[in-house]
């Protein structure tokens, strides 16, 4: 189904008995109000996967609700991918000139922008500035989906200065609160059970996605679906993979998106196509963006799927595989760490060695896995759905009146 045709009576099944009804009354007391949410893009992230639900679901319930997006050029991305990874404390270069055109691009922006809004919700570190030339009137609320744990000091110096301007923040988990002069929220990020990504999907269909991406499913599949980054090291992925061969015959699936116009990207993308070398049980897919019928096939043909972060801002990837009934054996990290409970859903690990010793034994056990995914299911119907993430938007439209 198409985000437009899905209704707030569309998800009766797949979330927790009552949550429709209560959603429901929840709406009767925020109907009519105006809501702008702005971001940096409609396709490719997991901000914009949740505004392309939110946005209708929203509006079907009588909040009146718009979702821009601002533009820029390449030098603009090349900056906001610095201030990205500055904020989960790597130290990239940021120049004057960098700084200033960041600037600029959000002042056009807000001219072009129709961001009138009762509350206006800007999400992430590229539009932040929009503040300074966007109409006042409503309240702003900036949504941090980042790991904000330990920015480097001179990039969060630089951005808080607006962030400080607005009337609230909203982070994805309590160790990215910063200390700011504004009240802050706490919301987890959430992923639609009746998303392409997420939806159903049968055996045969499940195959013919495989075998189009040439994968076989002759033998145990080890599944990581991220971006080539550092921080989600892949390499340590494969490393574990290397350790485990040694007595298991099972396959190592590396899928992520294309390293558009982010160097560092291709350049990991790369380094992980060499340590995959010749092994023909590796394979490293770099895929679309909208490759969400691949993704949704490779994490329900998983064995056990795999999250090895170093550092993590929440980690969808992690509750996408839950929902299907994967054990996730993920970095003890950020998100991932919210997600998954060590020893009943998954295991949350320190070490590529500890990753390979817990798949090695979920390997040598089907009924705890069986048990292990039922268990991760449970958790993200009752946690991590966007019907959740509704309620905890309707609860700050209320407390947020203007």
């Amino acid at each position: 189904m198409r985000p437009e045709e899905i209704t707030l009576e569309s998800y009766r099944d797949a979330a927790p008995r009552g949550a429709v009804e209560a959603l429901f009354r929840l709406a009767d007391r925020v109907r009519g109000r105006r809501v702008v949410h702005v971001n940096s893009t409609r396709i490719g992230s997991g901000v914009a996967e949740i505004l392309r639900r939110l946005t209708p679901l929203l509006n079907g319930v009588g909040v009146v609700t718009r979702w821009e997006v601002i533009e820029g050029d390449p030098d603009f991305s090349l900056t906001t991918t610095a201030l990205h990874h500055a904020l989960r404390g790597t130290v990239p270069t940021i120049t004057a000139e960098m700084r200033a055109h960041y600037v600029e691009v959000n002042r056009r922006n807000a001219e072009r922008l129709q961001i009138d809004g009762e509350i206006v919700f800007v999400h992430d570190p590229p539009p932040a500035a929009l503040i300074d030339g966007g109409p006042r009137g409503g309240r702003w609320v900036w949504r941090c989906h980042v790991d904000l744990a330990t920015p480097e000091r001179r990039a969060w110096s630089f951005l808080r200065r607006w962030i400080a301007r607005y009337d609230a923040a909203v982070v994805s988990l309590p160790a990215f609160a910063q200390h700011l002069p504004i009240p802050q929220f706490l919301v987890y990020p959430s992923i639609d059970p009746l998303a392409e990504k997420n939806r159903w999907m049968s055996v045969p269909e499940i195959g013919q996605t495989l075998e189009a991406l040439r994968v076989p499913d002759d033998k145990p599949l080890l599944v990581q679906v991220s971006r080539f980054d550092r921080l989600k090291y892949p390499i340590g992925a494969i490393r574990a993979y290397q350790m485990i061969k040694r007595d298991y015959d099972v396959r190592l699936v590396l899928a992520g998106g294309t390293a558009g116009d982010d160097s560092e990207e291709a350049r990991v993308l790369a380094e992980v196509r060499e340590a995959a070398g010749r092994d023909c049980d590796i394979h490293v897919l770099a895929l679309p963006d909208d490759a969400h019928v691949q993704i949704n096939a490779l994490q329900r043909a998983a064995t056990i799927v795999i999250q090895k972060s170093l550092r993590e801002g929440f980690g969808l990837t992690v509750a996408e595989a839950m929902w299907k009934g994967k054990p996730v054996v993920g970095g003890a990290t950020g998100g991932i760490a919210a997600q998954v409970i060590d020893g009943e859903t998954g295991y949350a690990v320190h070490s590529v060695e500890t990753a390979a010793h817990r798949i090695c034994h979920l390997l040598s056990q089907p009924t705890l896995r069986r048990k292990m995914g039922e268990a991760a299911h449970r958790r993200v119907k009752e946690h991590f759905l966007i019907t959740r993430e509704l309620r905890d938007h309707f609860a700050l439209l209320s407390a947020l009146k203007t």
